[in-house]
């Protein structure tokens, strides 16, 4: 037997390949849930009441233990809801932590 083909015997073995590759992809940090005081949840309610439909904003908030930023336009703004979609996305405005017009 050649030394290669002895080498390639002690060579490791993925049974799964791309495994290990996915769960590096699904690792990552959950981040709490941050508590708004109460000044900047008036501050901050005071700006989503300014907000127009078809205006450009950013805003943060809070999606499955991250904190994510978006930034388009206003599709619609449902205050008995709770919610505001910025191009595709509904964002409850609870999860809301910040807001830039």
């Amino acid at each position: 037997m050649s030394r290669e083909d002895r080498a390639k015997q002690f060579m490791p073995f993925a049974a799964l390949k791309g495994y290990s590759e996915a769960l590096r992809k699904k690792e990552r940090i959950i981040v709490p849930r941050r508590e708004l005081s109460e000044e900047y949840g008036e501050e901050l309610d005071r700006k989503l009441r300014q907000v127009q439909e078809g205006e450009m904003v950013s805003v943060v908030y809070y999606c499955r233990g991250a904190y994510v930023r978006l930034t388009g336009k206003v599709a619609k703004i449902d205050k008995e809801a709770r919610m505001i979609r910025i191009v595709n996305e509904k964002i409850a405005f609870d999860d809301l932590y910040a807001l830039y017009r």
